[in-house]
């Protein structure tokens, strides 16, 4: 089965409309409200909300035993201000569906309309749509809810639009394929003083200014090597914006990222004992904190093998191009109850890059991502 040029039509105008209507993670109550009102009419088997916050979960099921098969699209936009004379640009200021979060939502969406024509032959499949995917927080939300253990899946799968290839090209590999990564924050406290007389004060200038070429030069290798890291100083903070206080103060952000999460460990604790260094040798306080965890997503081998067929049964050009990324993603969480693989497709090779203020998602790739999700989903289940 394949989606009527009526069926194109509507998820495009759903996309749009999502596009319309950004909310940032953990606020995507509208969001999930558009999702259900599609899905209604459709008459799965079921239908979850509230997943881990506004997650939105159905269910069609087989006649027969088979294994739990979930699809995952994400809801959440981003807070960038989008720049876009699409008649569907961002209604929200401020906000924007800058990385195509909408569209992976429309090819779920059209999954879900095949899947209503004509259920599995066996088993059940999941279409997940998850929250709060741009902060790491919402696969783990999900999968902690007790609502997700009554659809807990088998096998699960995911794919991400990706600007730089051509359009409805797959990236594909088994193994590592997004880094783990999290933000470091660090706060430094010492003693302001008059500018006239900075020897009274304890000034964190001194530590800023060692720490973020020392941080930096934690980074090595690609993503093609096991021992890959980089550090990314983000943010930096000191004082107040005037000119008659010496700085008592100051902030520092940095993102890390490794290609595995044990290696991650590693280089979180090189990097806190390079910031307690750095305060010890100023005679400053520090504090810090992590946010925006992300474990690293791994392909599983079989089940990276049923998307290789299933592209392979359509014709779908797919090679190794650009995998593994240093782009992080949560869908990873999902591979530790799961047989998981993501997909990565082609959005055009000249297309605004993810997360630009000029990006929108390609609607041409509604109708490749429903096929190649409905063949996976037959060839597991019939």
């Amino acid at each position: 089965m394949t989606l009527t040029n009526s069926d194109i039509a509507e998820l495009t105008a759903f996309r749009r409309d999502l596009h319309r209507h950004p909310e940032l993670s953990g606020e995507e109550s509208e969001t999930a409200r558009r999702v259900l009102a599609a899905l209604v009419p459709l008459a799965p088997d079921r239908v979850l909300s509230g997943l881990g916050g506004h997650g939105v979960a159905t269910v069609f099921e087989g006649t027969a035993p088979g294994p739990t098969v979930l699809f995952r699209a994400e809801l959440d936009a981003l807070p960038i201000e989008e720049r876009s004379d699409a008649p569907h640009r961002s209604q929200v200021p401020g906000k924007g569906h800058l990385c195509g979060h909408d569209g992976h939502s429309a090819i779920l969406m059209g999954l879900a309309r095949l899947l209503s024509r004509r259920r599995p032959a066996r088993g059940r499949v999941v279409l997940m749509f998850q929250p709060a995917e741009e902060t790491g927080a919402g696969a783990a939300a999900v999968i902690a809810d007790s609502g997700f253990d009554t659809v807990s899946p088998d096998f699960a799968f995911s794919l991400h639009n990706m600007p730089g290839l051509p359009l409805g090209h797959v990236g594909l590999i088994p193994g590592p394929v997004n880094c783990a990564s999290r933000g470091l924050s660090m706060r430094f406290t010492g003693k302001s003083a008059h500018a006239s007389e900075p020897e009274n004060g304890t000034s964190p200038m001194g530590a800023l200014s060692d720490l973020m070429p020392a941080l930096t030069a934690l980074s090595q290798g690609s993503t093609q090597d096991a021992d890959f890291t980089l550090v990314t100083v983000t943010h930096a903070a000191m004082g107040a914006p005037a000119f008659g206080i010496a700085p008592g103060e100051a902030t520092l952000y940095a993102t890390l990222r490794t290609l595995t999460d044990d290696r991650m460990s590693a280089l979180c604790e090189t990097a806190l004992a390079l910031m307690q260094d750095a305060a010890t040798r100023h005679g400053l306080g520090v504090e810090h904190d992590f946010h925006d965890v992300f474990f690293h997503c791994e392909n599983h081998p079989e089940a990276t093998s049923l998307l290789f067929a299933a592209l392979d049964a359509l014709g779908i050009p797919h090679d190794a191009s650009g995998l593994p990324m240093r782009a992080s993603e949560d869908f990873g969480r999902f591979g530790h109850g799961a047989r998981s693989s993501m997909l990565f497709l082609g959005a055009g090779r000249a297309h605004a890059a993810l997360h630009n203020p000029d990006y929108d998602f390609p609607d041409d790739l509604i109708p490749i991502g429903t096929r190649i999700f409905s063949q996976v989903a037959r060839d597991l289940l019939g």
